[in-house]
């Protein structure tokens, strides 16, 4: 609501209260009294109420604005304006009471709200209550007269009111007209100003878009006088090259034309000299044509050359598959099972002499230790004759030989090259695809440990890294055959029939070890148990260096050191080959037995003597199981039958080698004798044993092909 509505609206009606306190604060009329009746009636008359038929003031006291929508704007609160309280006078008798009205005061800042006027009601009461009203401080009249003059008195200020109240409805009538005016001047001055800030609104709106587009073509403007700018640098710098090659172009004309002076000078001399030259390119061309023939020959002859190498290298393929054949033929040949017998040499410690003793005395104490052995066969190296003599009961002096016969004896000269030479036909048959196990038998201190795993020279190494090293050898030289190998390797201990890692990590006999077989595949696993690449035939000691310082060893009277375990080191050999499509799966086991003396030749000492003894039982056991499966494998293949029973499961030893003791494999055992006389029954026992496994024939090897 505008502020000049608003104080126009204040002003009006404090003028009013104004006029109303100067006329309480001047000539103050007389109170009106309540009126009597004539009949006697104590009640007065009732005081008239101010009837408002108007819809439109009825509409302005709702909303104090008058008819129309509400303000747009809160109203302003003003303070209510109120007269102040007429003075009390004390009426005396036969005059009137002073009347006195209340200004009519406005809630609203308006003014033309709800409004109070006409006189005020005067409750009914009788005529003694209004006589006692400390209020009027009424004195009765002492006569009827002076009464009915206060009547009249009365009843004049009544006449006066009304007509002061009407004058007072007027004003409120023209204040209420001004107000509704006021009101819709205000709600078109709204409208206009809500126009004219929606044109204000658009003008900005277009102003933004100028300033956008103005700004937008600006920074267009800027960016081609930059690209100008850098067009006409390019330009500048182009003229400036343009101009120093010029210079340097008419220098070099000047050049030129001093040249070609010169040359002018010395094309007569060329000119003879080309004639001279085109002589020489006629005799050239000629030769060249004799080089060109020769050369279409050579290649012709290159050309045959590769055609032959070509069939040379694929009847070298095949000449290496006839190889394998032929090889397996020959090893099939000698058997599938082999015995070699070794006798080891005399030792030092097997005479009890002390260091620095006299030459004589040694040779005198090494002819009473050796037995009597000779070796007849000195051609093929074959044959073993033992002999003993002793005295009957009569005192009869009785002699005894005997004679067994293997594949190969080696004498105690021989050397581990010599031992090896004969082995190395069955790791090549390894490389081939076929499974291979080569163990050393024979009883504790004959030299098995020696002949297997060697010493710490070249000279003196065992069958062990030998083996190894010719596989890597022989994968080398077939690689330019388009073979390609991997091996792996892994070495286990069997002692009290307990299989031992010797490569792993953890302590010996804390795992459980178990043997699966793959009767597909024909290949042999042990679960948790430690596998390794192989790379080298140097990783390969270091691994033997680390199983042997943790195979189980103890000593007994037949071996200061002896080997109380069985030790299986395998060699697995996986060989695909890219040009023919061949693929192949062998296993070399090689096995160093442990001690087979008989327990009445074992000795003990105190608290362990109940570990030897059940070490020995153990260990004749697993032996006397590997002769059964021996002796079984032979009665299968003379049989000629599948459904003869072998006792792999009688041992873990045996049931470890099942794969490579049935007919797919080769195996080899090698015999190592001691040549001491005390020693001689032992020796008579493993001959007879081996003689035994000898005469066995466990069928035909099958070649492994890989699988997958």
């Amino acid at each position: 609501m505008p502020a000049s509505f608003t104080s126009s609206l204040t002003g009006g009606t404090g003028a009013l209260n104004l006029k109303r306190k100067a006329a309480h604060d001047g000539d103050e009329p007389a109170r009106k009294l309540p009126a009597i009746a004539e009949n006697g009636d104590s009640r007065p008359n009732a005081p008239l109420r101010q009837k408002t038929n108007n819809p439109k003031s009825q509409g302005t006291q709702r909303n104090g604005m008058g008819i129309g929508p509400p303000p747009l704007t809160k109203p302003l609160r003003t303070t209510r304006a109120t007269s102040a309280p007429p003075p009390k006078t004390v009426v005396p008798l036969g005059r009137p009471a002073p009347r006195t009205t209340t200004a009519s005061s406005s809630r609203n800042g308006g003014g033309a709200g709800r409004t109070m006027s006409g006189p005020q009601r005067v409750p009914s009461q009788s005529t003694s209550n209004l006589m006692s009203n400390s209020k009027f401080n009424f004195t009765p009249p002492t006569d009827l007269a002076d009464l009915k003059s206060q009547v009249k008195h009365i009843q004049t200020a009544q006449q006066a009111d009304r007509a002061h109240m009407d004058a007072e409805r007027a004003k409120l009538s023209e204040l209420h007209a001004n107000h509704l005016t006021l009101s819709s001047e205000l709600a078109a001055t709204r409208t206009q100003e809500l126009a004219h800030r929606r044109e204000l609104i658009n003008a900005s709106d277009e102003i933004d878009a100028l300033k956008k587009r103005h700004g937008k073509e600006v920074t267009e403007l800027e960016g081609e006088i930059k690209r100008k700018e850098r067009k006409i640098r390019e330009l500048e710098e182009d003229v400036r090259v343009t101009k120093e090659d010029l210079g340097r172009e008419r220098e070099s004309v000047s050049e030129l034309r001093g040249t070609i002076s010169r040359q002018s000078n010395t094309a007569l001399t060329l000119t003879s000299q080309i004639q001279a030259l085109q002589a020489q390119v006629v005799a050239l061309q000629s030769s060249y044509d004799g080089t060109t023939g020769t050369v279409h020959s050579l290649k012709m002859e290159l050309e045959a050359a590769t055609r032959r190498m070509e069939e040379q290298e694929q009847e070298l393929r095949e000449a290496e598959t006839v190889r394998r054949r032929l090889h397996n033929m020959v090893q099939e040949l000698k058997g599938n099972i082999r015995v070699f017998c070794r006798v080891r040499p005399v030792l030092p410690s097997d005479l009890g002499l002390a260091m620095g003793s006299a030459k004589e005395e040694v040779e005198r104490k090494r002819k009473e230790a050796l037995a009597q052995m000779a070796f007849p066969d000195k051609r093929d190296h074959r044959e073993i004759a033992l002999s003993a003599a002793s005295e009957n009961a009569m005192g009869q002096e009785r002699k005894e030989a005997w004679n067994f016969g293997f594949d190969r004896v080696f004498e105690p000269h021989n050397t581990q090259a010599e031992v090896f030479e004969e082995i190395s036909q069955l790791a090549q048959s390894c490389t081939d695809g076929y499974n291979v196990c080569i163990f050393a038998y024979g009883q504790t201190g004959s030299g098995k440990s020696f002949t297997m795993e060697g010493g710490p020279t070249e000279s003196t190494s065992g069958m062990i890294p030998r083996a190894v090293e010719q596989v890597f050898r022989v994968t080398e030289e077939l690689r330019s055959k388009g073979w390609e190998y991997t091996m792996e390797g892994q070495f286990l201990e069997i002692y009290n029939e307990t299989i031992n890692d010797l490569l792993g990590k953890h302590a010996l006999d804390s795992k459980k070890h178990e043997i699966k077989h793959d009767p597909k595949t024909h290949t042999t696993r042990v679960t948790d148990a430690t596998v390794l690449p192989l790379t080298s035939p140097t990783q390969v000691r270091s691994l033997l260096s680390l199983a042997q310082s943790r195979r189980t060893v103890a000593s007994t009277l037949m071996n200061e050191r002896s080997s109380r375990s069985h030790s299986v080191f395998t060699l697995r050999i996986k060989g695909a080959n890219s040009a023919t499509g061949e693929s192949c799966e062998g296993t070399l086991n090689l096995v160093d037995l442990a001690g087979s003396e008989r327990l009445s030749v074992v000795g003990h000492d105190g608290m362990k003597e109940k570990d030897r003894l059940k070490e020995t039982q153990s260990i004749n056991k697993s032996l006397s199981a590997l002769g059964d499966v021996i002796a079984a494998l032979g009665e299968k293949g003379q049989m000629g039958g599948d459904n003869k029973h072998i006792p792999y499961r009688n041992s873990k030893l045996t049931y470890l080698l099942q794969n490579s003791l049935s007919g797919n494999s080769k195996t080899l055992m090698v015999l190592n004798l001691s040549p001491l006389a005390a020693h001689l029954n032992e020796s008579l026992c493993s001959l007879r044993f081996a003689t035994k496994v000898n005469n066995t024939t466990i069928g035909t090897a099958k070649k492994q092909i890989k699988s997958g």
